[in-house]
């Protein structure tokens, strides 16, 4: 297993972590997901130390705190062994203050967080996205204070816009609290928005690239093909539901020059896609998941090796879409150099 550094942290990853949404499976969307149970889990946990992979993200609205409590029993014994990610802001009740990032709601957040996975500290903290009514000192030195007490060791941001994230960096710069170490976003071969701002900002602020989704929310698989839709997995069951859109046509182009790079390979397609985005710059870490041991294994497959520069070089061409404004502006002036070619 490889580690990189997390952002301008201390804190040393493995490039792989394992996110366990398919844990509990309970409610609409997270049915969809996986139906993961204590034993099945105890068995993938297995696997994961077994290569090395010692990271295991959740979230408070998996499976409405199923997850959370799922990964903690099977971790019962181990905990000093792992790193565990978890985060709050979206609702988890009823109550007006069931939601958002006020102190009030966080505060209650991170100790059920903690009942639920059997601990006594989380070790990165993850808002789950940006709460435009509460104040980013709030937030921030609510987020300081659970640093200072050690129930949370790091903080980090997810689905946050640009200027979300960079308020919350200058506030906490200003105010001399503790600041957001990484950043856990959507990134794929068929999602590459994160590059026109946010993988730039994260470069230049020393915060480290968590990635969700790296397979484009299950449509990397290479189940789905130029007329042969799927047939079998998550998509077919209408699991596509809330993931990031995408062109068919898109998808169509770069699953077909992903297989023919894993045959050049000897990989499989989603292979080949994880190993392109552990190759973009910044990227410290990419949650995986997994429903079976099978699955799991063949993910693992992702490391160990490289493409080379050319078929990254023809990934980068086939999944490259014209950015919005003001990126496309932005890109023909030379002092302004990107991190990656568009």
């Amino acid at each position: 297993m490889q580690f990189r550094q997390l952002g301008r942290s201390g804190l040393k990853v493995p490039v792989l972590s394992f996110g366990t949404g398919t844990f509990g499976g309970k409610g609409d969307m997270f049915s969809k997901w996986g139906t993961t149970d204590v034993a099945e889990a105890r068995n993938l946990i297995d696997l994961c130390l077994d290569h090395g992979v010692n990271f295991f993200d959740t979230a408070d609205v998996y499976s409405r705190g199923a997850s959370e409590e799922i990964l903690g029993e099977a971790l019962k014994g181990r905990r000093n062994d792992v790193l565990i990610s978890t985060k709050a802001t979206f609702t988890m009740g009823d109550g007006p203050n069931d939601k958002g990032s006020s102190r009030y709601h966080l505060l209650r957040a991170v100790e059920a967080s903690l009942r639920r996975l059997g601990t006594d500290h989380i070790d990165v903290y993850f808002m789950h996205g940006f709460d435009a009514l509460t104040p980013v000192e709030e937030v921030l030195s609510t987020l300081d204070t659970l640093v200072t007490s050690g129930k949370v060791r790091y903080i980090g941001a997810s689905n946050f816009s640009g200027w979300h994230l960079m308020k919350s960096l200058a506030a906490s710069d200003r105010l001399g609290l503790s600041r957001y170490v990484a950043y856990q976003g959507y990134y794929s071969l068929i999602g590459r928005e994160y590059e026109w701002e946010l993988l730039p900002l994260t470069l230049d602020q020393g915060v480290g690239t968590m990635v969700w989704s790296p397979l484009g929310w299950g449509r990397l698989t290479g189940k789905i093909r130029r007329d042969q839709p799927a047939i079998e997995g998550r998509i077919a069951k209408g699991g596509d539901a809330g993931g990031p859109p995408v062109d068919n046509e898109h998808l169509y182009s770069v699953v077909e020059a992903l297989s023919e790079i894993a045959r050049e390979v000897d990989k499989t397609i989603p292979q080949v896609a994880l190993n392109w985005l552990l190759q973009r710059p910044g990227v410290a870490n990419i949650v995986i998941g997994a429903r079976n041991a099978d699955q799991l294994k063949a993910n693992l497959g992702a490391i160990g090796w490289d493409l080379t520069a050319d078929q990254v070089a023809r990934l980068d061409g086939v999944s490259r879409r014209q950015p919005i404004y003001p990126y496309w502006h932005q890109m023909g002036f030379d002092r302004n150099p990107k991190p990656t070619r568009w």
